[in-house]
């Protein structure tokens, strides 16, 4: 996917909106006008009968206390570290009924129709009309269009009336964001379908596809040459190759499993994630599922998925039409995190919990009910591990209502021990061209853990084949020569990255203390997420079961909430949140990802050439010059590594031959975002590493039976 660039003015507008708040939420503010609306084109007002759905946030009280206590769960010197919130420890702190009462009243009063109310008295979901919305809230709603995204916002400060608007802490759905999957995948751009989808309609086909995926996707150099209609221009590259064998790169479940080091025995026990549940928050969910993943685990040789061990829950009902996940493209998202789930934590039971919708609001009633799927005071989570790939829009374009509204859930669950898990972009920098305010909801909220991405490769220079290279995740493509053509200038695009930055929003959380800037740092941590060196997935597309490989944070996101549902399963009992823990981690703990070496044979190697114009004029290229004197097809204006220091390239023919498509491509160029050693804005601390990992969390070096139950 492509992103383009907002204007400096523009950019700088839309932060000079965002105000840097305190971890602790606040009260429901004055002023509340998303940012986005001084920057996007406005459409006009909505329909005023329009229907949407409002999950209103009730105040707590004592809030300052509240604060402090959930901190001290986080806390290794404190005595309630890790002792999770019960039924009771939130209602020391929930509106009383009364109050509860006088929302719910005031709401109903204005026209609005109750459909969900919780006994912690945390939130009161509404559905209504935008006409009512207008009226409660004395606001007017517009729909408006950002860089080609949609999205509504109100224009004016929403506020309830009176004593019930006192006692509003947030509101989510008033601003409205379509969410969209964080997944990539490699595309043939004249046609716009994956180089890797396969139609599967027999036994042998699927075999076929499976081999013809390759964790070895890189081969030695070699010398490609080009011409223009066999004439000028010319053009000769020399470098390393990618998938000049025809193969995809890909990693299968067991070398998913090998990378990472998980599942693993340890005495007479295997850390598998038996006896854990993690919940993947989707939108709709797809009738073949369940079949798709089944079919994937026989091909892949994993433990079969049955009733006993995967469930779709449906908090809101089933969608009025059951092929919704299907039409809207959130198939092959719910697809990837059931499938890469089941391959990192085979034992572990998956729950896919689908919404009716597709915006802010769903979600987050999604989380409202993994947080206490009964609605009862004592209420225990639907699981301890949530794995998300939604992001709802970028930190540029929402507002206090949307940030604050998570903010407040978010942290409740964290309080009752659940490890939120939230991908943390495909875009890069989103073409601002700075970390600075790039970053998207949810994953910027300190109360949950964000997960970059990396290009998982093999150095094919090694006397060892197993060696592996990681990078960071982020790839330009130029095109050599396309249509039996050779451009002059080169052109080419940022095909996507990990998605990382600092947040204008919300402070650094204590245990971000160490690192640069002012504002929540993204990500924590990163698992595989180029489609390039993805994970194939199984998937029934009009009627035909398919194969292709796909990646994106999507992948990363589920990847690690495997993993950390295996630390569970070690620990014994729920670890909670994981960013706190991965920060204390040591380099034996965690496997730090850095820039390759200029050394290294493999970086030698990076892609160089030159071009031969008609006049017999040749210009030369070295692996940079490649990348930065490229006109971006996108913008006009050329590509750009901003400072990332050494990184890989490799010739690609994407389809080779005559008429066909080469590109020089590149590993580790993520937008503005750079790999540095220690944390950095890409893959954050870096990728886990099995058990080292494992007993770096837990501080155990044996593991306990599970004790986690529902």
């Amino acid at each position: 996917m492509k992103f383009p660039r907002l204007s400096p003015k523009a950019m700088i507008a839309a932060l000079s909106m965002i105000a840097l708040a305190p971890t602790a939420a606040i009260s429901l503010p004055v002023h509340n006008v998303p940012a986005g609306v001084s920057t996007a084109a406005d459409k006009g007002r909505v329909d005023p009968a329009r229907e949407m759905n409002l999950t209103v946030v009730l105040k707590l009280h004592n809030r300052a206390n509240f604060d402090q206590e959930v901190e001290n769960l986080f806390d290794p010197t404190s005595p309630r570290y890790h002792q999770w919130f019960t039924g009771d420890d939130f209602e020391r702190y929930a509106p009383t009924p009364q109050e509860y009462e006088t929302v719910r009243s005031e709401l109903e009063k204005q026209g609005f129709k109750v459909i969900a109310a919780d006994e912690r008295r945390l939130t009161i979901r509404v559905h209504g009309t935008a006409a009512i919305v207008e009226k409660a809230f004395h606001t007017e709603l517009h729909d408006f269009v950002l860089n080609g995204r949609s999205f509504q916002a109100h224009i004016r400060d929403a506020r309830l009336d009176g004593t019930a608007g006192d006692l509003v802490d947030a509101v989510a759905g008033i601003e409205r964001h379509q969410a969209r999957p964080q997944l990539s995948i490699l595309k043939n751009p004249r046609t716009g379908l994956p180089f890797s989808r396969k139609v599967l309609s027999t036994k042998e086909s699927l075999t076929s596809f499976k081999n013809s995926l390759t964790d070895t996707p890189l081969s030695v150099s070699a010398t490609d040459s080009f011409n223009t209609f066999g004439g000028p221009p010319t053009a000769k590259f020399t470098g390393t190759q990618y998938a000049a064998n025809g193969k995809s790169g890909a990693l299968t479940p067991a070398q998913l499993q090998a990378h990472y080091g998980v599942p693993f025995t340890a005495g007479s026990t295997t850390y598998d994630g038996t006896g854990q549940r993690i919940a993947l928050v989707e939108a709709y969910g797809y009738p073949q599922a369940g079949s798709d993943a089944g079919t994937a685990a026989t091909l892949f040789g994993l433990p079969p998925l049955t009733s006993g061990n995967f469930h779709v829950l449906y908090p809101e009902g089933k969608p009025l039409n059951p092929e919704a996940g299907v039409l809207t493209g959130w198939d092959t998202e719910i697809a990837l995190d059931i499938q890469s789930t089941h391959a990192i934590a085979p034992g572990a039971q998956i729950l896919v919990i689908a919404s009716s919708g597709q915006d802010n609001e769903d979600q987050l009633a999604s989380l409202l009910y993994v947080i206490n799927p009964s609605g009862k005071k004592g209420g225990k989570p639907e699981a301890n591990v949530v794995s998300s790939s939604w992001e709802n829009d970028s930190e540029i374009v929402s507002g206090t209502l949307e940030e604050e509204a998570f903010n407040t859930v978010l942290k409740a669950g964290a309080a009752a021990g659940i490890a939120f898990q939230f991908s943390s972009g495909d875009g890069g920098d989103l073409g601002l061209g700075t970390p600075v305010g790039d970053v998207d909801i949810p994953s910027n909220n300190p109360w949950v853990t964000a997960v970059g991405g990396t290009s998982i490769l093999n150095d094919p220079y090694s006397s060892d084949p197993t060696t592996t290279v990681v990078t960071g995740w982020g790839t330009n493509f130029v095109y050599l020569s396309s249509d039996d053509i050779v451009e002059e200038p080169l052109e080419g695009f940022f095909d996507g990255g990990a998605g990382g930055g600092e947040s204008q929003f919300w402070e650094k959380p204590k245990w971000q203390k160490s690192l640069p800037g002012l504002g929540r740092q993204v990500p924590d941590v990163s698992a595989v997420a180029d489609p390039g060196t993805g994970f194939p997935v199984i998937i029934t597309e009009g009627g035909k079961l398919t194969g292709e490989v796909v990646g994106g944070t999507s992948l990363a996101c589920p990847v690690f909430s495997g993993i950390w549902a295996i630390a569970d399963q070690f620990n014994g009992s729920p670890l909670g949140q994981a960013a706190p823990l991965i920060s204390k981690l040591t380099s034996t703990q965690i496997n730090d990802v850095v820039p390759p070496a200029a050394s290294a044979t493999i970086t030698k190697d990076d892609v160089t050439g030159s071009i031969t114009n008609a006049k017999g004029k040749k210009t030369s290229f070295g692996p940079r010059q490649i990348f930065t004197e490229a006109i971006n097809e996108d913008s006009g204006e050329n590509l750009s590594l901003y400072t990332q220091g050494n990184f890989l390239s490799a010739i690609y023919p994407a389809i080779p031959g005559v008429d066909g498509l080469y590109f020089a491509i590149s590993f580790g160029t993520d937008s503005s975002l750079t790999v540095t050693k220690g944390w950095d804005n890409v893959t954050g601390w870096g990728e886990p590493n099995g058990l080292n990992f494992i007993q770096g969390v837990t501080g155990k070096t044996s593991g306990a039976v599970d004790k986690t139950d529902k």
